[in-house]
């Protein structure tokens, strides 16, 4: 999700860099004065960060700025102030993902397991595992669900954004692109994610509202992965459109689990 741009010197102008029907840079230009305004294209919060790299400007503020745009804002990102001639530059480049970057979690939220009551799933990978659950995704539990168990929503929310068209599993470093996935919105800005699942297996549209314990997918072996599985874990936007993880707590048929731990089997509610 990323847009550079390189422009010379042009005469007053707006133009607008927009990325997967979801952000706008919008270029407004006064004379040699340029003011870049990012405009957020959808119904849901967004956190980008732009950075821009200038010669002959003068940029008002730091040159690189994370924030959250709501739903159908536009905002001002900064301005640069031209000093002319003919070698004048600026390029910027961005990334965004969903959600709002001083989202506060509830940590006493207690979240559903993620398939259906009366079921017990082993836990391949549990908090910090060595395997893959470090850094970013150190909060994620992987469960060991074969292609075509029902996913359950964890939460409720409203779906902001799906992929189901993909079909190939694998672990070279740029299989995460084949990922079929739901992400849903919490109240809380934060986002509830549900991946590797099967081809054409998502059963909910973006915008849809989901309750707790609703069917919403059916689990697959897409994306960055060895096995059947499904990942989920609840994250917060932090810069340059990546997320991270945070650990949350699970109402299991026999009580609160704090820790998922690997090989455990936990029966849900």
């Amino acid at each position: 999700m990323v847009i550079c741009m390189v422009l010379a010197m042009l005469p007053t102008l707006a133009h607008a860099g927009c990325k997967d029907d979801w952000i706008c840079i919008d270029e407004i230009r006064n004379d040699s004065d340029v003011e870049l305004r990012a405009r957020n294209l959808q119904s849901f919060p967004i956190t980008y960060t732009l950075r821009v790299t200038a010669r002959d400007y003068s940029i008002s503020g730091p040159n690189t700025v994370t924030r959250t745009l709501g739903p159908g804002e536009s905002q001002q990102v900064m301005l640069l102030d031209g000093k002319g001639g003919g070698k004048s530059y600026y390029r910027y480049d961005f990334k965004w993902t969903v959600g709002r970057i001083d989202a506060k979690h509830d940590d006493d939220h207690l979240y559903a397991l993620p398939y259906e009551p009366g079921n017990a799933y082993r836990v391949l990978q549990g908090y910090g595992a060595r395997f893959s659950h470090q850094g970013f995704e150190e909060f994620a539990v992987d469960f060991d669900m074969q292609t075509g168990t029902a996913v359950h929503a964890a939460r409720a929310g409203v779906v902001a954004r799906i992929e189901e068209s993909n079909s190939k599993g694998c672990w070279e470093d740029d299989c995460g692109q084949y990922a079929n996935y739901v992400v849903v919105l919490h109240s809380d800005g934060t986002t509830g994610e549900y991946y590797h699942l099967d081809h054409e297996g998502v059963l909910v549209d973006v915008g849809d509202r989901v309750e707790r314990g609703q069917v919403i997918a059916l689990s697959g072996n897409t994306g960055h992965t060895t096995m059947p599985h499904l990942h989920f874990a609840v994250y917060r936007p932090v810069s340059w459109g990546r997320t991270q993880s945070i650990a949350v707590r699970f109402q299991s048929a026999d009580g609160i689990i704090d820790r998922p731990r690997r090989g455990a089997r936990y029966p849900a509610q």
